[in-house]
């Protein structure tokens, strides 16, 4: 058996090959049919511009080998794969590689666009959620028997209690707390807010004011007024929230539209989810009860320094008058911190500074995130300069509690129904 075609040996191929003889003529090729697609090249071109190459007729090149030329057919101009010269992927040839269209920046820019808008709206909604899932809606002004009617503006009455709940026993040395049993308020205040500014107003704790009749928050049953004195914050303490709001609209005549309250912890938690607040404090303040000891000027306090701040009163020249004024600021300035862009922007400061407050606080059933947003922010209009912050107007004292004046104090809450600017000025 051998390996050449047809059955060919070095024997029967005779001397068409020969073996070096110079007479030998090759074999005849086989003519192969020449497939062209497309419209016929120009002469001495192939398809594509690639040069015909030569066929074999009766052993005759043509085209080939055996022109007159002589074999070029291109290669000698390396114009082999393309009438203008270059190889495969030059001008002219069959792997010539399409240019890559410009990039479209319109649509890229637009949906990119569309891509952070919706990342933003879903992590607003989220977070929406989220925060309104936090709020504590414990009060239910719905109990408040003979309330004034509603005026002009939004009233919230904000809340500073002393409230230990939660904490260790640890947190209450730490926080110089003391561990009285229940809750009082250490704080009360006013916040207006309108079209003609906010107003901040200050409550003394040892306000003078007439316990009215008055529904238990718990028990359901009616307490007739009997004229009874006391100081402002042992309403709080005898029926909570609730107769806390109806014996300040009616010893005031303006009605309450949100609760706002907020304990010893929850109020440091937050000076420190912000980072601290910076305060000016006018002069030197030791209190031991309070923990205070702070020296006169600009300062950062943290949360336990903070809450020390505004409980301190025994310090002070003017005890309760002068601690009111001092949580007024201290407060705007907690606003003002919580509503730059470093913190409203900065995820890692926003959460924490939300799950703090939010955890602590307790609302009424009615006070919605776009109500806490605004008080917050009308907060932060008093320290600007956008509003009032004052005392409530006193005229004396009775017995150990502060009297207000009554003149004084009626025309302030005409102003406030009507939602006027504010010309009464308090202690």
């Amino acid at each position: 058996m051998n390996d050449w075609p047809g059955g060919w040996s070095d024997d029967n191929r005779g001397n068409r090959y020969g073996r070096g003889s110079s007479s030998a003529q090759p074999e005849s090729a086989r003519v192969m049919r020449q497939v062209r697609r497309g419209p016929a090249a120009p002469p001495g071109q192939g398809y594509g511009g690639v040069p015909q190459q030569p066929s074999y007729v009766n052993g005759q090149g043509h085209g080939g080998y055996g022109d007159d030329d002589g074999y070029d057919s291109g290669y000698n101009t390396g114009q082999v794969y393309g009438g203008s010269g270059g190889g495969p992927g030059g001008p002219g040839g069959r792997g010539m590689r399409e240019p890559r269209p410009a990039p479209n920046w319109r649509r890229r820019i637009k949906v990119t666009a569309i891509t952070v808008v919706t990342v933003l709206v879903v992590t607003s909604v989220a977070t929406y959620f989220w925060a309104d899932s936090k709020l504590n809606r414990e009060v239910d002004l719905s109990k408040v028997i003979d309330r004034p009617e509603a005026g002009e503006g939004t009233n919230y009455l904000i809340v500073g209690s002393d409230s230990r709940e939660g904490m260790s026993a640890e947190e209450k040395k730490e926080l110089h707390t003391g561990s009285a049993e229940g809750k009082r308020t250490d704080s009360m205040m006013i916040l207006h807010t309108g079209s003609n500014g906010p107003t901040l107003i200050s409550l003394p704790r040892d306000s003078d004011v007439e316990i009215p009749s008055f529904v238990g928050s718990e028990s359901g049953k009616t307490y007739k007024g009997t004229g009874r004195h006391v100081k402002l914050n042992a309403a709080y303490a005898e029926d909570g929230p609730e107769l806390l709001v109806r014996t300040v609209e009616y010893n005031t005549g303006l009605h309450i539209d949100h609760y706002v309250e907020i304990g010893f912890a929850g109020f440091a938690n937050i000076v420190d989810a912000v980072g601290g607040v910076e305060i000016n404090i006018p002069r030197d303040i030791k209190d031991s009860k309070s923990g205070a000891d702070f020296k006169k000027g600009t300062q950062t306090l943290n949360g336990e320094e903070a809450l020390a701040f505004v409980r301190t009163r025994y310090a002070l020249p003017n005890s309760d008058l002068d601690r009111t004024k001092n949580q007024q600021k201290f407060l705007s300035a907690l606003a003002n911190q919580v509503a730059t862009p470093g913190t409203v922007l900065n995820p890692f400061k926003l959460y924490p500074t939300m799950g703090a407050g939010l955890d602590t606080l307790i609302v009424d059933k009615d006070m919605g995130l776009f109500d806490l947003a605004d008080m917050f922010w009308s907060m932060k209009g008093v320290t600007g300069g956008d509003g009032k912050s004052m005392n409530m107007p006193i005229s004396g004292s009775s017995g150990g509690n502060l009297v207000w004046d009554k003149a004084k104090v009626k025309t302030l809450v005409e102003q406030l129904k009507n939602d006027e600017t504010v010309t009464v000025s308090g202690n």
